[in-house]
């Protein structure tokens, strides 16, 4: 059946990649090129339960997705089948309210973007390019982390600052991990029946993690603003802090602002707390080995986490639902147990040993029988929705 969707995922340094067919439904191959624009720069292809990994000689976005091209002449089959390409793509501002087939004005308002998402937006349009040179005569499709939120009210999506700044250059809080909320929202519609005219809050915890409250299927509030780098504490990011932060800091360290933010960016949150690791996983053995700093990292994250919850509920008329997804929501039970722990003044409250249980990377209910709120893991799934977009619209 030829309805097979190449989904690309371009990072600054990476490009994450994956073959769906089916409606979306089976992963033919997937994999990702690493550490571009570096000498160590490698490509890794998942298919048939093997895995293949080519060193590539010049680490450029392009040669990357020339090695996907190559491995498609390889396999006819799957080359045959390929009907369209979907771009994830971070940051479309206000000009993007949801996903477009490709044309060099796309492609120009997501250059235009490139001022809030300096380090993505470039690379995606980079890749945009370079999939249309390589792949001649495929349609393509952006889809934006960011159009989901398009539907907050002004009151929650304007910063309290002069509405000249708003005026002029669109400062606002754009929020991101939409494509994930959006497909976690539809999910839950169809596990829970209903669900998609009640209030839903969503925890997207990851190295990069936010908050999103959902009523009747649409963004009402979300934790990240005008960059990833608002909201919760994350692998390396602060999250909210007090903006004078910046200029203390810069002052101590005799350093500029944006170095500050640097700082704030890759070398804060759970990396620096617990000056250990980023990583969750790594922590919470630390943290069972005895290191407090790990432990100290992990709740702050934890309360944190319930706070911003706790925040964007306030645009929802009742909590019926609580979904944990990302990385660290679907495999974390001691996270997603401190978290609720913080929310038991909104009835919010697991069953202990249902979390503890709950299978990785499946589907599980975790709500305690006094909760008044269901509480759910829900493994998210960006590459279905952005392989369903793509097919949608090379349909119409």
């Amino acid at each position: 059946m030829k309805d097979s969707i190449l989904v690309i995922n371009c990072g600054s340094s990476s490009l994450k990649f994956a073959i769906l067919a089916n409606a979306g439904k089976t992963t033919l191959v997937e994999g990702i090129a690493d550490r571009l624009g570096s000498s160590e720069s490698s490509i890794t292809f998942k298919y048939d339960g093997q895995k293949n990994v080519i060193a590539l000689n010049d680490g450029s976005h392009k040669n990357a997705v020339s090695q996907i091209k190559l491995w498609l002449e390889n396999h006819t089959s799957i080359q045959a089948s390929l009907v369209g390409i979907g771009h994830r793509v971070v940051h479309g501002g206000e000009a993007f309210t949801k996903s477009v087939l490709i044309n060099q004005d796309v492609i120009n308002g997501i250059t235009d973007c490139a001022k809030f998402a300096p380090l993505h937006n470039p690379a995606h349009a980079k890749g945009i390019e370079v999939a249309f040179e390589l792949f001649e005569g495929l349609p393509q499709v952006a889809v934006f982390d960011t159009a989901f939120h398009q539907t907050l009210e002004p009151e929650q999506y304007l910063y309290p600052i002069p509405m000249s700044f708003y005026r002029d250059h669109h400062f606002r809080k754009y929020g991101f991990h939409g494509t994930s909320y959006r497909y976690i929202s539809q999910r839950l519609a169809q596990i829970s029946i209903g669900s998609d005219q009640q209030g839903v809050l969503v925890a997207h915890l990851g190295n990069g993690a936010s908050t999103c409250a959902i009523s009747h299927g649409k963004s009402t509030d979300t934790s990240m603003g005008i960059t990833p780098l608002e909201g919760l504490m994350m692998g390396t990011r602060s999250g909210s802090i007090d903006p004078s932060l910046i200029s203390f800091i810069s002052q101590a360290e005799n350093i500029t602002a944006d170095e500050a933010l640097d700082i704030l960016s890759k070398k804060s949150g759970l990396l620096g707390v617990s000056e250990i690791s980023n990583d969750c996983r790594t922590l919470e053995e630390a943290m069972m080995s005895g290191d407090q700093r790990a432990k100290l990292a992990l709740d702050m994250f934890a309360s944190r986490t319930a706070k911003h919850l706790a925040s964007v509920a306030t645009s929802l008329e009742s909590i019926d639902h609580l979904v944990f997804t990302g990385g660290i929501g679907e495999n974390s039970s001691y996270l997603r147990q401190a978290i609720c722990n913080n929310l038991t003044a909104l009835n919010i409250n697991i069953d202990s040993t249902l979390n503890e249980n709950a299978p990785r990377g499946a589907e599980q209910n975790i709500t305690a029988t006094n909760s008044k709120t269901t509480v759910w893991v829900i493994p998210t799934n960006e590459e279905l929705m952005i392989a369903l977009d793509t097919i949608s619209l090379i349909q119409h």
